[in-house]
């Protein structure tokens, strides 16, 4: 359903998953992604940025749900341990 159909597409979601030293995190959660390095890591892979710009957001908002929502439930099954 949420699959690439474009090449620019597939790019981009190749470069979020490279992204995953990239996080910005505060203890207990997750942030966002640092866009600042993910830019500079699209460019260093002839990534067009402006497909970045439009596509990382949406992808950087459903990881964020995601993995704090993991946490969450990590955190409530250590604490009723």
């Amino acid at each position: 359903m949420n699959r690439p159909i474009t090449v620019e597409g597939w790019q981009v979601w190749d470069l979020a998953l490279r992204l995953t030293g990239q996080l910005r995190v505060i203890p207990g959660a997750i942030l966002g992604l640092d866009m600042t390095a993910a830019l500079a890591v699209a460019e260093a892979l002839g990534i067009n940025p402006l497909v970045c710009a439009e596509l990382l957001p949406e992808i950087e908002g459903t990881m964020v749900r995601g993995l704090n929502a993991q946490i969450r439930a990590e955190q409530q099954e250590a604490g009723s341990a």
